[in-house]
C-alpha cells in the first residue's frame, strides 16, 4: 500500500489530489473492495456516476455486446446506429416541449461547453450568467462559470470574458429568491446588457456547491428573465440527472422548462459518456462540423446508457431514490445532532450541513468523513467551505448494506464530537 502511494505521487503531479489512501481492486453494486482486503460501502458512487451501482449486470452485457463489434469510429467520420436510437430515447425523455434534439459528447465539462457554443450561436450574442457555488466542470470555460475559486480557479490566471455570477437561493447562506433575482437585475445594471447575455446557466440542485436546491419561484423567475430578453436557459443536470433527485431529470421537480439541458455522470453507468439536449431551432444554430469531438459518443458508452435508461425503468429506481431518500432524510433528522444545521435535497440527491455561512464547521464534517472512512464507510463532503456532507450511494444499493452504512454514520457521528 505504502509503496502504490509513494509510486503515485512520483508518477503524478501534485494537481491531481487524491481523497482516499487506499486502491481499488474490484467493486460491485455498492461495495469497493480495497487492494488490502477491506471492503467499504459506497456513498461516494464515483461523484454520482454510479447511480445504478458499480458493473451493473446489464451495462455490463451491453458494453460487452458492443465490444464484439466495434469500439471506435468517430462518428462524425463513421456514424452508428446505437447513438441516433440513444438521442431518440433521450428526446423523449427530457422536460423540453416541442422537437428536441441531442448530441453526444464525453465529460460533463464538454457538454457545458458545447451547450454555451449553441447558446452563443444561436444568439449571437456572447455573455452568460452563471451562480455563485455552481460547479460546471474545470476547462477553461467551465471554470469560468464555476462559482468557487479554490481550489478549482486559483493559479490559473485570468478566467474567459463575458462571464457574470449571480447569487443562487440559500438559506443556511441567508440568501433569498428575491436576493438572487435582484444580483441578477445588478448585473444587467453594472456589467452588461440583457440583450448581450446569450445564456443563463444554472443546476437545479447544486453539486458541489452543497445540494443546494432552487426554490420553485427562483426556477420560474429563472425562466420569466430568459423569456423577456430572448435568453437561452441551460439546466445542468450533470450531477442532478438520470434518477438521483428521484425524477429521470431534476427540472422535472418544476413547472418550467429549460431551453437547453447538460447530462452526463450517471448517464451511462459508469462508463465516458455526456450530452446536450435542446430545443431543435436551437441546437440546430451552430454549423455542420461546429460540433463535434474525436471521442464524442464512444459507442461503448452509448450502449451503456440505453441500458442504464432500461435499467431505471425496470428496476423503478426512480421510486427507489425517493424511498432512499426518504429513509436518509428520517434517519439524519432523528439524530437531533445539534452540529446540523440544515438536511436537505430532493430524492436521494440529500446533503447535510453543519454551521452555516458566517459559522461554518468544515472540521466536524471532515471528522464524521474520517471515522466513516476507518469504519468502511465512504462519505464525500462539498459546499463553499467544505462544511457539508452529501450522499451519492447507488439508487441500486441493497437494504441491508444501505442500513449498514447508516449504521456506520450513526457512530461517526457519536464519535465526532
Amino acid at each position: 500500500m505504502n509503496d502504490l502511494i509513494a509510486r503515485m505521487r512520483d508518477a503524478m503531479p501534485n494537481g491531481a489530489g487524491v481523497m482516499c489512501d487506499w486502491f481499488a481492486q474490484s467493486a460491485d453494486n455498492a461495495v469497493i473492495k480495497a487492494t488490502d482486503g477491506r471492503e467499504f460501502i459506497d456513498f461516494a458512487g464515483g461523484i454520482g456516476v454510479l447511480n445504478t451501482g458499480h458493473r451493473h449486470p446489464k451495462v455490463m452485457a451491453a458494453v460487452a455486446a458492443q465490444l464484439e463489434k466495434f469500439t471506435h469510429t468517430a462518428f462524425q467520420v463513421v456514424p452508428y446506429q446505437s447513438y441516433i436510437e440513444l438521442a431518440e430515447r433521450i428526446n423523449t425523455l427530457v422536460p423540453i416541449a416541442g422537437k428536441v434534439k441531442s448530441q453526444f459528447f464525453s465529460s460533463g465539462a464538454e457538454a457545458v461547453e458545447n451547450a454555451v457554443k449553441i447558446a452563443r450561436s444561436h444568439t449571437k450574442r456572447n455573455g452568460v450568467i452563471a451562480f455563485g457555488g455552481a460547479f460546471h466542470g474545470r476547462t477553461m470555460m467551465t471554470l469560468a462559470l464555476t462559482g468557487k475559486v479554490l481550489p478549482y480557479q486559483a493559479d490559473f490566471g485570468a478566467m474567459p470574458a463575458g462571464v457574470f455570477h449571480a447569487l443562487y437561493p440559500a438559506a443556511t447562506q441567508n440568501i433569498s429568491v428575491a436576493d438572487a433575482i435582484k444580483s441578477i437585475k445588478r448585473i444587467f445594471k453594472s456589467d452588461i446588457a440583457p440583450h448581450d447575455v446569450a445564456a443563463m446557466i444554472l443546476e437545479p440542485v447544486q453539486g458541489e456547491g452543497g445540494f443546494n436546491v432552487a426554490p420553485p419561484e427562483f426556477m420560474r423567475a429563472i425562466r420569466e428573465i430568459c423569456d423577456e430578453y430572448g435568453i437561452v436557459m441551460i439546466a445542468d443536470e450533470v450531477q442532478a440527472g438520470f434518477g438521483r433527485t428521484g425524477k429521470l431529470f431534476a427540472m422535472q421537480h418544476y413547472d418550467v422548462q429549460p431551453d437547453i439541458m447538460t447530462m452526463a455522470k450517471s448517464m451511462a453507468g459508469g462508463f465516458v459518456l455526456s450530452g446536450v439536449s435542446g430545443k431543435a431551432d436551437i441546437m440546430d444554430a451552430p454549423r455542420k462540423g461546429g460540433l463535434g469531438g474525436t471521442y464524442a459518443g464512444n459507442p461503448l458508452g452509448v450502449a451503456a446508457a440505453l441500458a442504464v435508461l432500461d435499467v431505471i425503468e425496470e428496476e423503478k429506481l426512480l421510486q427507489r431514490s425517493q424511498d432512499l431518500g426518504g429513509r436518509l432524510t428520517a434517519f439524519l433528522k432523528g439524530l437531533n445532532a445539534p452540529e446540523i444545521t440544515e438536511v436537505r435535497g430532493l430524492g436521494s440527491m440529500i446533503a447535510v450541513e453543519f454551521g452555516d455561512d458566517e459559522n461554518p464547521n468544515a472540521a466536524f464534517a471532515a471528522k464524521v468523513q474520517q471515522i466513516a472512512m476507518q469504519n468502511n464507510l465512504l462519505l464525500l463532503t462539498c459546499g463553499a467551505h467544505g462544511n457539508v456532507i452529501r450522499f451519492l450511494y447507488p439508487l441500486t444499493i441493497e437494504d441491508d448494506t444501505f442500513a449498514q452504512g447508516l449504521a456506520v454514520l450513526e457512530q461517526a457521528f457519536a464519535q465526532a464530537r
